[in-house]
């Protein structure tokens, strides 16, 4: 039976989540169909659902979430990773920094040379610095637990985040691209029903 670990970012980023609907609600509840008539088991650490349910209100349906998605923190004491990773890891932090350091200087000498600081500048320094410093970096506990508990149940790992699928792949975790998610429980249910039926 196949295993999935879910990440925010399938019932939160726009992308990714219209595969399941148009609003968040009708994505969520044809998710929870497919997901009972799929022959998988899916998982989502505490700290990631904990973040869903602040970012989503499922009040009316988090008892159903619960029943088809186990929450399960990974055994992060019992865990190895290979040094090679988080010398990896240190190594791309102390690179971002140096970049980030490098637009911060190039934004205040632009500032400085304005008469009138514009408010676009500051716009083009909050992006620039977000993307050199976060992006394809993991950099929240919920991310590490998700790519940790999918390593520890060696389940596929079902996130739009490019650092978590990069970190993924680096320590030989499956994936599985999430903007596919939708069709793969369809192929899954449709061919547990061709079982069934043969």
């Amino acid at each position: 039976m196949r295993r999935f670990v879910l990440d925010t970012s399938v019932f939160t980023n726009p992308h990714v989540f219209n595969q399941f609907g148009e609003d968040p609600a009708e994505g969520l509840h044809t998710f929870l169909q497919l997901a009972r008539r799929c022959p998988a088991e899916f998982y989502m650490p505490l700290s990631v659902y904990d973040e869903f349910r602040t970012m989503r209100d499922l009040e009316e349906l988090a008892a159903d979430f619960e029943t088809v998605v186990w929450i399960r923190s990974p055994r992060r004491f019992s865990l190895t990773i290979p040094s090679d990773v988080l010398y990896e890891f240190i190594y791309e932090v102390r690179r971002r920094i140096d970049r980030g350091l490098r637009i911060a200087e190039e934004h205040t000498k632009r500032a400085g040379a304005a008469a009138d600081m514009p408010p676009e500048i500051i716009t083009q320094l909050r992006e620039r610095f977000r993307e050199a410093m976060r992006k394809g970096l993991v950099d929240s506990r919920e991310d590490v637990d998700a790519v940790l508990l999918a390593l520890e149940l060696d389940a596929e790992l079902a996130s739009a985040d490019e650092g978590m699928r990069k970190l993924g792949n680096r320590m030989g975790i499956k994936l599985i691209t999430a903007d596919y998610l939708r069709r793969v429980m369809e192929n899954l249910a449709d061919g547990q029903g061709a079982t069934q039926a043969g």
